[in-house]
This record gives C-alpha cells, structure tokens and sequence, in this order.
C-alpha cells in the first residue's frame, strides 16, 4: 500500500489563516468582531471630540489650569461611576450597557449646541473637556464589563487584545483624518455631526451585539438576584476585600502615572504651538502612536499575555516610565541650561511609550484582573476598582499637581524635574502594588473555586470546642451531633476526651457508643474514671446498651491501675450479654490469676463454638483486647471459614490487633474479595511496616487483577512510616501507565496525612520533571495514532476489504475495519484524558496541592468557564519549562492542533505511517495503555488482518483484565486457528466468562475435538 504524506495541519481558507495569524479561535470570532466594531466606532468620535476640546480649552485656558480639569473629572469621572453600578439595581446589566453610549452622545449634543450660545462659551467649553474625559472612562468601563461578560478567562487573552485595538484603529483613522476635517468644517463643526454619528452607530452596533447574546447578560437587575451561596460569599468575602482594595491602588496609581506624563506633555505643547497646531501636533501623533500600538496589540499583546501571563505584562508600563524618566533626569541635571528642545521631545517619547504600553498590554491585561472575581459581585467590583480608582487617581494626581507647582514657586523655581522624579517614585510603588496583587490572584482563583481544604490550623480550637459542647447538649439531629464528635476527634485527638467525658451521662445510647470509642482510641486515661464509671452505676446501667456497658467496662479495668478483677467474673454469667461477657473475658486473659484466665478462656471457648452469629461475632470481637490467645488459637482457621461475613471479618481484625504473623498472607487474601477488602484494608494500615513486603509484592504482580493491586497501593497508601514512602518512591521510577496513577494515589495520600508543605526534595523533583516529559511524549504518541487511524482509516480498509476478496468474499469487512477503528479512536481520546489526570498528579507533588485540586476540578467540568479558570490557576502556579504546552495539552483543542504543538516545541517527531506499522509502534508502550485501549488494538488488528508480535500475543493471554483476555484470543482465532487450538487446555478454564463464552463459540464454530 503507498503512503501519501499528507501536512499535519489541514489546509485551510483565508479566515482561518488570518485568526490564526492573530491568535484568535473560530468560534470566538463573531463576538471579537462585533466589540471591535463597537470600540472603534464610538472611540473614533471620542477621539475627534477631545482632540477638538483639547484644542479649545488650551485657547480659553492655559496648561496651568490643566489640574483643575483633572480634579474636576475625578469627581465627575466618580460619580457616574456610582451612577454606573446604581443602575444595575433598577436594570438589568445588558440595558444598562446598551443605554450608557446613547447617555454619552446626549449630554455630548446638548454641550455642543452650548458653544453657539456666545456668554456661555467659556463655561461650555470646560464642561465639554470635563465631559469628554467622563466619556471616555464610561466607554472603557462600558466594554470591559461587557468583554467580561462575553468571554471567559482563556477566551479573553486572546479575544481582549483585539477588541482593545479598536482605540488604535481610531486613533489612527481618527488622529489622520483629523487634520482635513479641521481644513473643511474647523473645530466648531467637528464634534457634531461627525464625532456625534459615529457614537450612534457604535450604540447601533452594542445593541445588536447583546441581542445575540443575550444569554451572556444577567436577565434581571442585581437587587432581584436571590443571595444564594451565603457561607461561600463569607468565606470569600475577606479576600475578596483585599483584592478589590489592591486592584483600586493599581488603577489608581496608573491614572497618577498617565496624568502626570499628559501634563508635562501638554504643558510642552501649549508653550511650542498655537492653538491650530496643537489640534493638528494630536491628531498627527495620535495616528502615528495609533499605527504603533496597533501593530503591537494585533501581533504581540495576546501572546505575550498567554506567554508570560497577565502579571508581567502590566509591569512593562510601570518598568518603562520610571526607567526612561529617570534617564530624562539624569540627562536634564547634566546640561547647565535647561533648552526646550529636549525637554519638549523628550516628553513626547515619554507620552509615547505611555500610550503604546497603556493601550496595548494594560488594556489588554486589564479585564483579566477581575476574572477570579465571582460572578454575581463582578460589575459591581470592576465599576468600583477600574472607574472610581481612575477617577480618584485622576483627582489625585491633579491636587499633586498643584502642592507641586506652588512648591516649586515658592522654593525651587528653577527646577524641571520635580514632576518627574514624583512619576518615577509613582512606578515604583505601582510595581509593589503589582507584586502584592500577583499572590491575592491566584489565592482568590483557588477560594472562588471553593475547593479549599478544611484544616486544624484554619480554625481556632477552643472556640470550635465551645460549639461542639453546645451542640451535644441541644436537642439537635444525632447524625449533626455525631459529626461534631468525629470532627472534634479528627482535629483535637488529645482534647477530645476533656470535651466529650463529662457529657458521656446526658447523651444518647449512639453518642455514648461513638463517644467512649473515639477515648477509647487514644487510651484509657485515669483522669476521666469518674465521668465513665457514673455508666456503670446501678442507676444508670440498665438504661444504657449492651455496647455502651462493654465500651464502659473495658475503659473502667483498663485506666485503673488495681482493678477489682472479681467483679470481672459477675460478667461471666450466662444472663449477660454476649459483648459483655466476651469483653470481661478478655480483660480477665489479660489482667486475671490463672484461676481467672481458666474461666474466661471456657466461656470464649464456648461463645466461639456457639451456634448464634452475634456469640461468635463478639467473642471475636474481644479477642482482640486478648493479650495471650493461648489455647484459643486453634479455633482461628475454623473461624476464618465460617459462614458468616461478620465473623470472618471480626477474626481479621483480631489477627492484626493481636499481629499474628502466620495469618498475615490471610490479611492480603482479604484484599481480594469486596466483602473483606475495606476490613483487610484497616487491619493491614494498622501492621505497618510488618506487611509492606507481601503488599508491594502484591501490588506489582500484573498477573493480580487490577483493582487487586489498585487497592494495595491504596493500603499502602494509608501506612504513614517513612520506609512505606521511601519504598513507593522507589517503585513510581519503574512504573508506568496505571500503575504510576495507583503510587501517585498512594503518595498524595501520605503527603495529605503528613500535612508536609514541602513534598519533594530536588532529587524528586528532578524525577516528576522526567516523568511530565514521558507523559508528553506518550500523549505525542497517541495523538499521532488517532490522527493515522482518521486520515487513512477508510483508505485502509478499502485497502484491506479489496486484498481479502479472493479468498473470504467478504463485502462488510471494510465496514468492521471502519468500525473498529472508530472504536480504537474513542479508546485513544479516553486514554487520553487518563494521562492528563495522571500529568495533574504529578503537578500536585511540586506545587501546592490546594492550587492544584482547584485546577483540577475546574479543568473536568465542563463548562468552557471554569475550564479557563483552571488554566488560569494553573498558568500562574507551574513555572516548569513546559508550561505553555501542558496548558495546551489540558485545554481542548483538537489532536491534530495539540499535536502540531508537541512537535513544534521538539517533544516528538511526527511522521506519518501505515496504519500497521502505527499498531506496532502503540503496542510497544503497552506499559501506557490502559486496558481497554490494549483490548481494542487487539480487536482492530484481528479486522484489519495486521501481524502482530508473538511477545505482545502472550501477555495479552496472560493478561489480568479479562476482557483484554478475550480479545487476544478473538484475534488469534481470525489470524492462527491453529495455535489457538494448541492452547485450548491452558485458555479454557478462564474464570471470565467473556473468555469462556468465545472457546465454547469458537470449539462449536470449528468442530474442535476439546481433547
């Protein structure tokens, strides 16, 4: 058969090379679009009305004034940021975004109309500057809530950056087009109609926009959403706080940095130009500036923010003005004189670098800062952080503006680089702002997410005591009552005993039981004899149960340290009950003269050989308190054949509580059978290091059936010694495919016992490192395969279907073929996601696990949301090199695409095969495939007429999966009859009945002779 090599990408139109050229998906192009439509438009006609009112203003004002309008505009800029989120209460947040651009082009008109009314021009032309300024923090507030709402949190970094260029587009088109249309209608006629259309048309284009996707706007106003998740909000509601108080510093402090640069700028324009050429000098730069910043936001923004991530990006702004000003310092204090020249160039490169930082990577970055937000607090929190923050800092910077310009009046009148060293020390603290904020994101990432673990530390234990008390001593539901006292256990073993003793006499039969059982764990302690002996009084003992008095008597005789054995013999008596007579006896074996010990040994003889279950059960039971079995060891065999589950597993316990070594190979029998496994579970963890070898023997047996050595490592997994850590180290080296899943089971659960923060040393490390980059090159592996089987899968069968018609004129071979292919396809896309579980195990061992499991379960879900809140956590907690292809491989991009990214970055070479020499290859890392994956290859090679190696025919025989069995045998009886026939009598005593069921079929088919 002839290969054709076919590209590993498909070949695609137009529309698809120019989303990719961009970083952007197919399926977010529409909204991407539709926004950028939006932004462009209305930032056109913004653009013409402030380079128009800029204009206006420096004629009827001087720069002096500028601080003024920027004091005036925080408080404006603020208080329709109050009004923006007050609106949501009474609207629903999509009319709310619609009507706030229609608002904007109103109060624009209406000022406009004012500057024809002669007495009121001066005053106009103030409030329209003001309003201006206003607009713009209303359409940038306006589209990020809107983005936001739009796109999740991986959508946004690639779709934001696009949709932001549209101030670029504007600045282009409108600082360009400026110019001709001042030669033809001047500043009077710019702002209506031309400035005034365009906003209407941008309102135009919005309103269609969330008509299309209506479903991404809340449908009702924000005092109508019910308050659901009340304790998560409490929980949140204190990083949340922190959060929303660092992102109002950041914004604020950006807004400081922008009006401190634009005032130097624009104090250098005033004092070069006229008023005409200061309208021409804007619209000019703003183009050139525009062309930059779009370039720069079209083909770097996006992947710079998947590359390096949000945080980094924003501090490029920050990073570059405090080190360019300071160089502009250093040059100015070096020259005597202080020309005009530099100094006015020198500002405009400064003004530059600003604006292409600011509107390319700050603005792509900045509705980012508020996806770890939950969503129900979100526009209100953006409104808040994003517009009051701009506005103060604008407010602020303006008051700093003018202490500054009366400081140096009054005592440094010569200087020029106060203002400037006053924006140096600004950038700075926004760096710290930025360093702070970097840890709360991914802290409040992982809250929102809800997944955080409960733990001692977290909680203030006398208080919780306090409580747990007067929970036990409400008249509140017993199953509430008995968490209480399992909690209190879990996190206070030690001060259990001091809460629970004195209530032992009020609770209820349950509590009393659970309660002297959880004391009973640490020991009995001769403090609280008083409080659990009031339970044997003549009073109170015939009101409480049978177990409730054994528990009693066997806490009473074992913290005394002269016990009265003869009141021990009392409960020897026939009339009691079974678990106290049991219990008495045991103590007396343990603590009784031989007389004693005599007695108590005939009645657990005869409770042990009785007829009644619940006897021999309880005399079990005691047992395990027995420190010399003594003559009683001869019932054990017997007992672990009776018929009876509650007995042999009562016995089980008994071999481990009393380490009976010869029985030891019984305890890992156990784990066998699902009606002793969680019984042989327990009693083995409590062995320790006495079993580890028969349970790693057991748990790297691959002839043992898989979920057999799945909860070996499980048991092993719950043995807290170091030999059982050091031992499972060892062996996650040598493993591979699920097995490696079982001991990174295992070992996550010791480092969850251990409580340690540090779960690897460097060695370590290193090793999970090696075995991230197996996991990549398998995924590689089978990514190449389901692409194989897809491009040449029906080629093939045709292939094979046209080469086996001579001799089994079968017209519906092709059709197998086809089908089992498909069928391998679906194993290959199942085994795929094991190996990504399997990839966030290992992260958990380097990085924090909390960070990790919140990751993790966002990633499974399978809303596009948290799937991009999990990568999120994750893009800011792995700083391994293959960072950028784990992210890849985790999100859900098609094979072919994840594939292209491994080869890209030297994982694998790809090179495509023949769908035989592609089986071959799969079957080589049989160690990775999971067991059905095995079974298809199997299952597709008997259809598809592929030779396979004897060696991979064996272990398939001897296979622990039966299923995997039976497709090893169904392959043999299409390809070799006759080898099959050989191994009939090793094959057909197969306890699987799939297996069983395929001989009987195959003997009846061919008329096999079975001797």
């Amino acid at each position: 058969m002839e290969l054709k090599n076919h590209s590993l990408t498909p070949k695609t139109g137009i529309l698809p090379r120019i989303l990719q050229l961009i970083n952007l998906r197919p399926e977010e192009s529409d909204r991407t679009w539709l926004m950028f439509a939006f932004y462009t438009t209305t930032c056109i006609g913004l653009r013409w009305s402030e380079d128009t009112t800029v204009a206006l203003f420096l004629d009827k004002y001087n720069a002096d004034s500028l601080p003024w309008i920027y004091i005036a505009s925080a408080v404006t800029g603020a208080v329709l940021v109050f009004c923006y989120s007050w609106l949501q209460k009474i609207f629903s947040l999509r009319w709310v975004v619609i009507g706030t651009v229609p608002c904007m082009f109103a109060v624009l008109f209406l000022l406009r109309q004012g500057l024809e009314v002669s007495y009121a021009a001066v005053i106009t032309i103030f409030l329209l500057r003001l309003w201006v300024d206003a607009s713009y923090v209303l359409n940038d507030l306006n589209t990020s809530i809107a983005a936001n709402q739009l796109f999740n949190i991986q959508e946004i970094k690639r779709a934001y950056p696009l949709v932001s260029s549209g101030i670029l587009v504007a600045d282009i088109l409108g600082g360009f087009s400026l110019p001709l249309l001042l030669i033809f209608v001047g500043l009077d006629g710019v702002i209506f109609p031309f400035a005034s259309i365009l906003i209407v048309v941008g309102a135009v284009i919005l309103f269609y926009l969330t008509h299309n996707y209506r479903y991404a706007f809340p449908s009702v106003p924000n005092r109508l959403v019910s308050k659901v998740q009340s304790s998560s909000g409490r929980r949140l509601s204190t990083p949340l706080r922190h959060y929303a108080l660092l992102l109002f510093a950041f914004f604020g402090l950006l807004q400081v940095i922008g009006i401190f640069i634009d005032f130097q700028y624009l104090a250098q324009l005033k004092s070069n130009y006229n008023e005409k050429d200061i309208a021409s000098f804007l619209g000019l730069f703003g183009g050139v500036a525009g062309i930059c910043e779009l370039l720069v936001q079209l083909f770097l923004s996006s992947r710079i923010l998947q590359r390096f991530g949000v945080f980094v990006t924003i501090a490029l702004l920050p990073i570059t003005v405090a080190i360019f000003a300071f160089s502009l310092v250093i040059l100015l204090s070096l020259t005597s004189a202080t020309p005009q020249l530099p100094i006015f160039w020198g500002m405009v490169f400064l003004k530059f670098l600003d604006e292409l930082l600011r509107y390319t990577f700050v603005l792509s970055s900045g509705p980012l800062l508020f996806q770890p937000i939950p969503d129900k607090v979100r526009t209100k929190i953006q409104a808040l952080a994003s517009g009051v923050a701009e506005a103060f800092g604008a407010g602020a910077a303006g008051a700093l503006i003018l202490i500054t310009l009366w400081l140096v009046t009054q005592a440094i009148p010569q200087s020029k680089t106060v203002i400037l060293i006053e924006t140096i020390i600004i950038a700075l603290i926004c760096l710290v702002v930025i360093w702070v904020l970097r840890s709360h994101y991914v802290s409040l990432l992982v809250f929102s997410a809800g997944k955080k673990q409960l733990k001692g530390t977290d909680i203030d234990l006398r208080s919780f005591k306090q409580a747990v008390i007067k929970a036990l001593k409400e008249n509140t539901a017993s199953g509430d009552r008995s968490s209480c006292i399992e909690l209190l256990s879990e996190l206070d073993p030690q001060g259990a005993e001091a809460v629970l003793a004195p209530l032992l006499i009020d609770l209820p039969p349950d509590l009393q039981q659970l309660s002297l059982e959880k004391m009973l764990q640490r020991g009995a302690n001769p403090t609280y004899l008083t409080q659990v002996g009031q339970l044997l009084n003549e009073e109170t003992i015939n009101n409480i149960t049978p177990e409730v008095s054994a528990l009693a008597i066997r806490y009473v005789y074992l913290a005394e340290s002269h016990p009265d054995l003869r009141k021990l013999e009392e409960y020897l008596h026939g009339k009691q009950h079974s678990i106290v007579r049991a219990t008495a006896a045991a103590l007396l074996l343990r603590q009784g003269t031989p007389i004693q010990q005599l007695a108590a040994t005939r009645t657990l003889r005869w409770m042990l050989t009785h007829k009644q279950e619940r006897e021999r059960t309880n005399a079990v039971k005691a047992l395990r308190e027995a420190v010399y079995l003594q003559v009683l060891r001869i019932y054990i065999p017997s007992l672990l054949q009776d018929k009876s589950l509650r007995v042999r597993c009562a016995v089980l316990e008994m071999i481990a509580a009393n380490r009976l070594e010869e029985y030891y190979g019984t305890l890992i029998s156990g784990l066998h059978y699902k009606s002793t496994r969680n019984t042989a579970m327990t009693a083995l963890v409590q062995l320790e290091n006495e079993v580890l070898e028969p349970l790693f023997q057991l748990a790297t047996n691959l002839s043992k059936p898989q979920t057999v050595r799945m909860f070996a490592w499980r048991t092993i997994g719950q043995i807290s010694t170091l030999e059982a850590s050091d031992t499972i180290w060892q062996y996650l080296g040598k493993s591979k495919g699920t097995t490696r899943d079982n001991i990174l089971r295992t070992l996550l659960k010791i480092h969850q016992q251990s409580g340690n923060t540090i779960l690897v040393d460097k060695f370590q490390e290193i090793k999970i490192k090696t075995f991230i980059h197996e996991e990549l090159q398998f995924l590689g592996e089978i990514y190449a395969t389901y692409i194989d089987l897809k491009i040449q899968g029906k080629v093939y069968a045709n292939y094979v279907d046209f080469k086996s018609q001579p001799l089994f004129y079968n017209n519906q071979l092709s059709d197998k073929i086809i089908a089992r292919g498909e069928l391998l396809q679906r194993a290959i896309l199942n085994l795929e996601i094991d190996v990504k579980e399997r990839i966030l195990r290992l992260l958990k061992l380097l990085y924090p696990i909390d960070k990790i499991q919140a990751a993790t379960i966002n990633i499974r879900s399978q809303s596009l949301a948290n799937l991009a809140r999990g990568l999120e956590i994750l893009d800011h907690t792995v700083t391994l090199r293959s960072k950028p292809i784990l992210l890849n491989i985790l999100d859900r991009y098609p094979p072919e695409e994840k594939l292209q990214n491994l080869v890209e970055n030297g994982i694998i070479e790809y090179q495509q095969m023949i769908i035989r020499e592609r089986i071959h290859k799969l079957l080589l890392m049989e160690e990775f495939l999971s067991d059905w994956c095995l079974a298809c290859c199997f299952h597709f090679a008997e259809v598809a007429r592929i030779s396979l190696e004897i060696s991979h025919i064996l272990r398939g025989l001897k296979h622990s999966t039966g299923f995997v069995r039976e497709a090893s045998i169904a392959y043999l009886s299409i390809v070799s009859p006759r080898v099959l026939v050989s191994i009939l009598p090793q094959v057909k005593n197969d306890p699987h009945p799939l297996v069983v069921g395929h001989i009987d079929n195959f003997i009846s088919k061919n008329g096999v002779n079975e001797k």
